[in-house]
């Protein structure tokens, strides 16, 4: 995403508490700074985009007493593409408000292929006005920008999307494997279920048995995508939000355990396609 701005143009400021992650940036033209304080601070800046593992991350870098509420100027657009529970996000964004700092919630969806290559989806909530200024600078990193409502919607639309993808996954999985157990190639099977009802994002892009997809995780032993504990997370916060609204989520639940149980395996950095590994497991 960053290469992507700074191919359009654009000058980037950029901290990551990996420091070796921001090397290749800097050779790319990018400014590091050593804190979010630092960088929320220098001279000239427009606009803050941050991208965070959890919650607890989000409150940190945005409501610590070095986090960048306490440190941003006045009017800065500040906007949020981690995956994380609506509340926190439109606690945060209260506050952000109330001093005089707009703020957009903008997950993405497209795996790190739409991230290098800039056709991610953008769901984004918060003031339309505001998103709709802030819209070309998601132009450069994405294809699908889509305003889903007030404070919030954003992670709303992200949590039920991920819950969608998590379960499709392991029921393209268990339809690959039952296929190939009873001698069909995976090939012609894939290729048959995506000209057909079953055709979804998880049999045709992303197709979890090795060898059908060239450029999927699973023919690359399952390095490089969405790892299965983040997997966890994203489900995790599905089946809290259906609690909190009272909402069925049965398949997400089950699904959930399902991928608790890849992990517990030692596979938690793999690719959550790989509980195609799981379910052959069982059969086994």
């Amino acid at each position: 995403m960053v290469k992507n701005l700074i191919k359009n143009g654009h000058k980037l400021i950029v901290n990551d508490i990996v420091k070796s992650l921001t090397e290749p940036l800097i050779a790319l033209g990018a400014e590091a700074k050593n804190s979010v304080a630092e960088v929320v601070k220098s001279q000239d800046i427009e606009i803050v985009i941050t991208m965070l593992p959890a919650s607890i991350h989000v409150k940190e870098v945005y409501l610590g007493k070095n986090g960048i509420l306490k440190n941003v100027p006045k009017g800065i657009c500040l906007i949020d593409s981690s995956t994380i529970d609506p509340q926190t996000t439109r606690d945060v964004a209260k506050k952000s408000v109330s001093q005089g700092n707009p703020m957009l919630d903008a997950p993405v969806s497209g795996g790190t292929s739409g991230a290098q290559f800039g056709t991610l989806t953008f769901m984004v909530g918060g003031d339309e006005k505001v998103f709709n200024k802030i819209k070309p600078i998601f132009s450069f990193m994405g294809k699908n920008i889509i305003y889903c409502g007030p404070s919030g919607n954003g992670q709303v639309a992200k949590v039920a999307n991920n819950m969608l993808l998590g379960i499709s996954m392991i029921g393209t999985a268990e339809a690959m494997s039952l296929g190939v157990s009873m001698g069909m190639d995976p090939k012609v099977l894939a290729q048959i279920i995506n000209s057909s009802s079953g055709k979804c994002w998880s049999s045709e892009i992303y197709n979890p048995y090795p060898g059908v997809v060239a450029n999927a995780p699973a023919s690359k032993n399952y390095t490089g995508g969405f790892g299965t504990d983040l997997m966890i997370k994203d489900l995790s916060l599905a089946t809290e939000a259906a609690k909190q609204v009272n909402q069925p989520a049965t398949m997400a639940a089950t699904a959930l355990k399902l991928y608790k149980d890849l992990s517990a395996q030692g596979n938690g950095a793999l690719d959550f396609s790989s509980i195609i590994k799981l379910i052959n497991k069982k059969n086994s």
